[in-house]
């Protein structure tokens, strides 16, 4: 597999996108890839690898951040680290793309440069984040690129979110729930109602209404949602977990005593949290687009970073973009029929 790398997005780069990228060039002999970035930057961290003649690099000095707005960027920083990693996939140079920068930028750098699927109207962002027990976690889509969904997307999401989990996360038949405010049908707003109808008759197994309390105990494999909804499950969650770890730290760092315990319970502590920081499953799939596109999460390390080209190379080698096409054109064709 090909695969172009943005290696200034993100926290933590481009040490962090290096060394991952080099820890994957090591364990995966059929891997190459193309870092783009700022080669200042980027050479003193490749002097002692030994997987360089699988690893290539562009020179740019350019970056999206953080607080760039995504489209107006895209256009006007045509030779960004992020832009010229998408371009590598746009112009056939490279199979996936993954960035661990501006979301908003890296979803409209790859509608511009990508495009979508053909039968797919909106992409989707999706991520996967943890349960309570096992540890592969549920996919939750839209978390934020359509704020504004018909009940069809919806469905799309649903039936890409499905394949996805089967070919990737290697689950025979997936359970799909609508995220909803109520478990009973017939709950929620009117795009809750009709995109009910609409998954009830999809390819897939839908298990019905999931509400978001029960989400991290495993309601299902894939969950689907607008985008807003979405956002704001994915923003409590997140927001929850860092408080009440805050609060844990608090409470077990107060005396001498509590600093003690603490030091018995770190392992454990550290366990809970690595199973509750979502970059530890991979980046988050621009599902709808033509072409593989992760985003990385913005505090990657070079484990996470690592995890996501394990990511885009099973989405590659499992042709989940095909498959996903395929299924969305042959149910508009029941739909007609």
């Amino acid at each position: 597999m090909k695969l172009a790398i943005d290696a200034m997005g993100g926290d933590n780069a481009p040490q962090a996108i290096v060394e991952g990228t080099l820890k994957a060039l090591q364990l995966n002999k059929n891997l190459e890839v193309t870092l783009v970035g700022d080669e200042q930057q980027i050479k003193p961290l490749l002097q002692q690898s030994q997987s360089t003649e699988r690893l290539h690099l562009i020179h740019t000095n350019e970056v999206i951040t953080p607080n760039d707005a995504p489209v107006k960027s895209v256009r006007k920083k045509k030779d960004a680290s992020m832009v010229l990693a998408v371009n590598e996939v746009k112009e056939g140079r490279a199979d996936a793309v993954i960035s661990a920068g501006n979301t908003g930028a890296l979803m409209s750098a790859g509608l511009f440069g990508v495009g979508r699927v053909n039968g797919i109207d909106r992409p989707a962002l999706a991520p996967t984040l943890p349960v309570m027990k096992g540890s592969e976690g549920f996919l939750f889509l839209d978390v934020g690129s359509n704020m504004d969904a018909r009940p069809e997307h919806l469905l799309q999401y649903a039936i890409m979110g499905s394949i996805y989990t089967q070919k990737v996360g290697g689950k025979q038949q997936p359970t799909v729930g609508l995220l909803n405010v109520g478990e009973e049908q017939g709950k929620g707003n009117q795009l809750c109602k009709e995109a009910f109808a609409l998954l009830e008759k999809a390819p897939i197994h839908f298990v019905g209404n999931v509400e978001s309390r029960d989400l991290l105990n495993g309601a299902a494999d894939v969950v689907v949602a607008d985008g807003f909804s979405g956002n704001l499950v994915l923003k409590s969650i997140e927001g929850t977990a860092l408080s009440v770890f805050s609060l844990v730290k608090q409470q077990l760092t107060g005396s001498l005593f509590s600093k003690l315990i603490a030091s018995l319970l770190y392992p454990k502590l550290k366990g809970i949290k690595n199973k509750m920081d979502y970059s530890n499953y991979g980046g988050a799939c621009l599902f709808g687009l033509a072409a593989p596109v992760i985003k990385a999460h913005g505090s990657s390390n070079a484990d996470a970073v690592y995890r996501s080209i394990q990511q885009a190379d099973l989405i590659v080698s499992e042709n989940v973009i095909g498959t996903i096409e395929q299924a969305v054109l042959d149910t508009k064709e029941q739909w007609q029929e």
